[in-house]
């Protein structure tokens, strides 16, 4: 069953382990952030430059706390119209958050649509590493088995959760400076954005 399937996953991300999971487009894969040989391994599966932080993903908005020590005001009316979904957003790194993560001064989070995922940061009670299943520069895969053909035994453990609808990645912006800036337009289009900050500076200032 799925939900044994997933509870499995959690288990093994508990442990150390790596392992990948359908999410909103693509397959992807995951580890608990505060291990840092379950993290160097996604970089060594991948195939990944260190100059390149994976993604974090946050099951709530409460896990903010976890991953940044400012939260920028601007970051609600965002979160409010397009969390769970499409948005990625840079901040201000947690000065408790492991350089391994990232050796900028920022983290990249987001939180998913898909269940699994946030299923499996639920259960393990902390952010996970999210980042395609594939070989960097390669292919993504959007079944189990494409992630089993690309990454073979590299990784302990794949959730079966069905085929992912794959399309386009997330938009991401950076509140990290004094202006919102977007640094990646994805499914979610800069207007949307615009009109979003736009609302909430004319309400803070009637």
């Amino acid at each position: 069953m799925l939900i044994e399937s997933i509870k499995h996953g959690a288990d093994i991300l508990k442990s150390g382990g790596v392992i990948a999971f359908p999410t909103d487009t693509v397959y992807g894969l995951g580890a608990d952030i505060f291990n840092d040989k379950a993290v160097e391994r996604i970089y060594k599966i991948k195939k990944r430059s260190r100059n390149y932080p994976f993604p974090l993903l946050l099951n709530n908005m409460s896990q903010l706390n976890i991953v940044t020590d400012k939260i920028p005001e601007t970051i609600y009316p965002l979160a409010t119209t397009f969390w769970p979904g499409g948005l990625t957003v840079v901040l201000y790194k947690a000065s408790t958050l492991p350089n391994y993560l990232s050796d900028r001064p920022t983290v990249a989070v987001r939180i998913p649509k898909h269940h699994i995922p946030l299923s499996l940061i639920q259960h393990i009670g902390n952010p996970i590493i999210g980042t395609s299943a594939n070989i960097s520069g390669m292919q993504n895969s959007l079944t189990a088995d494409e992630v089993k053909e690309q990454l073979g035994n590299t990784i302990d453990y794949i959730i079966d959760g069905g085929s992912c609808p794959g399309g386009t990645e997330s938009t991401i912006i950076d509140l990290s400076g004094m202006h919102p800036t977007i640094i990646r337009q994805g499914i979610i289009h800069q207007n949307e954005i615009e009109q979003v900050l736009d609302h909430f500076y004319k309400r803070r200032n009637e």
